[in-house]
């Protein structure tokens, strides 16, 4: 892959579009259809095809493992987060509507929040799977010398 220029441009060009996608997606996902794990899927690919076209070690330093490991633990605490916040201000947990000065933006913090650990733990996720998967050739070759 290392002398294919069209290939390596092409990527420049369209990463850049994806990410902005996945941030379309995921504040869109209020009005229409899309939210976190839409969002997150798109903006796992888009790293995904940055290690298809450059190479598994360059995604890694572009998106360390310790990194991703780390981003899968805080969306989950994100998510829960937005609970315990809804318990300790009196509401059930992930009801919405005590996060606000009023019911309507209390649900739009609290949807805001929650798709944001969505987002955060389903690109992690999916990372996470593509770098161990990807990794295991790697990390077998270098076990056999």
């Amino acid at each position: 892959m290392r002398l294919d220029i069209i290939l390596r441009v092409l990527a420049k060009l369209l990463i850049p579009f994806a990410l902005v996608f996945g941030l379309y997606v995921q504040f869109h996902g209020d009005y229409g259809p899309g939210g976190g794990f839409q969002a997150g899927v798109i903006v796992a690919a888009a790293v995904i095809f940055y290690a298809l076209i450059y190479g598994l070690p360059a995604a890694r330093r572009v998106v360390p493992t310790e990194m991703v490991q780390s981003l899968m633990a805080i969306g989950v605490l994100l998510y829960s987060g937005v609970g315990i916040a809804s318990i300790l201000l009196g509401g059930n947990y992930l009801d919405y509507f005590v996060l606000g000065a009023d019911p309507v933006s209390g649900q739009h913090r609290g949807i805001f929040w929650v798709e944001m650990g969505v987002l955060i733990t389903v690109a992690s996720v999916m990372l996470k799977i593509f770098y161990v998967f990807a990794g295991r050739r790697r990390d077998a070759e270098e076990a056999e010398e």
